[in-house]
């Protein structure tokens, strides 16, 4: 076991769904990141797609920025500013024309790594690729691992970072099941699943975990049906420490906002769970989903690339 005395002041920041409204995810993720650090946090989470949302809206995927775009802009600008560490993803597309969920950390001196998640979670498919990269780099001192979403869920990502980081960095766009009267029951799972998941991936990786979400209703098309999706995020925004004790908890009826928490860099022995992908049981409905949505969001995205291949040649 490794420990120190030092505690580092984190926060973690709740954004309500505005899917697709940039202009007021940028806004709001700029005044909220302003308010933690003027509450002394040090280093400042943002949720995975900070600048847009999640659903399956084909034009956020279309429209994403360059990597040195507006999300990596108010990430430096702020990191400056406020002498902060601060870090959130958003859709970008790189210079080979693809686009990747980047999940960027800036400190006051600039861009300090990057992570691309490595599986785009179901209609997520149809919209980015995955990336590669272990997701670790060394700022201020620390190892800092970073995990978005349902790479909180799965062992390989334990493997990646277990023993190795002495602090987690995340977030989510988790989305809960239809609002479907019959698929209650499995969405009161769903939810519940949500909110454990970053506690026990810091139980498993034995490093503190900053979780920031999103909350609020979102509706759009549902991904390879003829019907419309209409639901929620599911929140969870949160900090835990090594031993997965949930230090500041925001739910997801409490909308946006902040929670922080003075947290105890101490790493802990990793519990690695090779035996299995998932860590967290999931029923068959959320397993059936997953490779639906996944193998036919990975063909939308693949004919929308073709397009837009063509299109600049022409």
């Amino acid at each position: 076991m490794n420990e120190t005395s030092n505690k580092v002041r984190v926060a973690a920041i709740q954004l309500d769904a505005a899917l697709g409204d940039s202009d007021r995810f940028l806004a709001d993720s700029e005044r909220l990141a302003t308010a933690a650090a003027s509450e002394g946090a040090a280093w400042v989470v943002l949720p995975e797609f900070f600048t847009t949302g999640m659903g399956f809206e084909p034009r956020i995927s279309r429209s994403a920025p360059p990597a040195e775009g507006e999300p990596a802009v108010l990430l430096a600008r702020l990191a400056a500013a406020h002498g902060i560490h601060i870090g959130g993803s958003a859709l970008v597309r790189d210079a080979d024309g693809h686009v990747r969920n980047a999940f960027f950390l800036f400190g006051p001196d600039g861009l300090l790594g990057r992570h691309d998640k490595d599986l785009p979670t179901m209609w997520e498919s149809a919209l980015y690729v995955g990336g590669t990269d272990p997701g670790r780099f060394d700022a201020a001192g620390l190892s800092i691992g970073v995990a978005l979403c349902w790479e909180l869920m799965r062992s390989q990502t334990v493997a990646r970072l277990g023993g190795q980081v002495d602090l987690v960095l995340g977030g989510s766009g988790w989305w809960s099941m239809p609002d479907w009267p019959l698929l209650s029951g499995v969405e009161r799972r769903n939810l519940a699943r949500a909110n454990a998941a970053p506690a026990a991936f810091a139980r498993h990786v034995g490093a503190p975990v900053v979780h920031a979400a999103h909350a609020g209703r979102v509706e759009c098309d549902f991904l390879g049906t003829p019907f419309r999706y209409r639901g929620r995020l599911e929140g969870g925004t949160q900090v835990c420490d090594a031993d997965g004790r949930v230090l500041a908890f925001r739910g997801r009826d409490d909308g946006a906002g902040i929670v922080t928490a003075d947290v105890p860099l101490v790493r802990r022995p990793p519990t690695f769970a090779s035996d299995r992908f998932w860590l967290q049981k999931r029923g068959a409905i959320a397993a059936a989903a997953w490779v639906y949505h996944n193998r036919v969001g990975r063909r939308f995205y693949e004919r929308a690339h073709r397009a837009r291949l063509a299109e600049v040649q022409r």
